[in-house]
Parts: C-alpha cells; sequence; structure tokens
C-alpha cells in the first residue's frame, strides 16, 4: 500500500465532487496569503513570511487536489496527493512536489520550532510564486 492509499483508508484523503467556485476560492487564497508573505518579509518579518507563503503554496495544491475530487484532511496528506495526483502524471514536475515538501518544513520549523531567516523566506516566497502560477496554468486561471 502506498502512501497515498495509507491516507485515504486514514480518512486523511476523501473523495469529493469538485466545485469551481471553492477551488476559485482556494486559488485567490493563495494569490491574497502569497502578496502578506511579500509584505511581511519587507517589513523584516521572516517568521510570519515563511508561514504566509506556504499557506500560499498550500492553498495552491488545495485547489489542484480538489481539481481532481479529493479533499485533504492533514498537510503531510495533502502533499501525498498532490505527489501522485500530478507528481506521478507529470502535470507537476520534481521541484514542485519537491519544494512544497521543503516550504511544509520551513513552516513547520518557524511555526514550532521557532527556527526561521530571511533565506528560508524568500525561499519559500520563490516556491510558492511558481506553485500557483503553475496551478493557475493547470486550472486555466
Amino acid at each position: 500500500m502506498n502512501e497515498f492509499e495509507k491516507c485515504v483508508n486514514n480518512g486523511k484523503i476523501v473523495r469529493i465532487k469538485p466545485k469551481k467556485e471553492i477551488i476559485d476560492k482556494e486559488i485567490h487564497d493563495a494569490g491574497y496569503d502569497l502578496n502578506k508573505a511579500e509584505e511581511s518579509l519587507k517589513k523584516g518579518d521572516a517568521k510570519w513570511a515563511s508561514i504566509q507563503a506556504y499557506y500560499s503554496m498550500f492553498h495552491s495544491a488545495k485547489a489542484l487536489v480538489l481539481k481532481k475530487g479529493y479533499r485533504e484532511k492533514s498537510h503531510y496528506c495533502l502533499f501525498v496527493a498532490l505527489k501522485e495526483l500530478y507528481g506521478e502524471t507529470g502535470e507537476l514536475d520534481k521541484d514542485h512536489i519537491e519544494n512544497f515538501e521543503i516550504c511544509m518544513g520551513i513552516r513547520h520549523e518557524a511555526d514550532y520550532g521557532l527556527t526561521y531567516d530571511k533565506d528560508g523566506a524568500m525561499m519559500t516566497i520563490k516556491a510558492s510564486h511558481k506553485l500557483l502560477e503553475k496551478s493557475k496554468n493547470i486550472l486555466n486561471k
């Protein structure tokens, strides 16, 4: 059993009927969080910028997974679903998947480990831009 199947069996990924308005809201929120991350970084707040930029990625990934008819119930299973549904099909390249995983760790450390810096925030913002643009392309936004 692969990780995707484990997430499904554990109820951390569930089948849903895709709804355009929810997918659109996720993409909107991804853009909103990315803008806020950039503002936070300009103010010198690397911790908050890292967290906001990751959440931009989270919303982009969630929109993509919703489009395929699934909803996640954990950050890890969202990563697993993104990898399975888009990485394995080649719709997202390896860099997008790896960056999501790295940024998930950066957000976790900023939030819980109180470890963060400007470089991590800038990397997360850059990766967030790339995933948002690619997501919009895939979703025809």
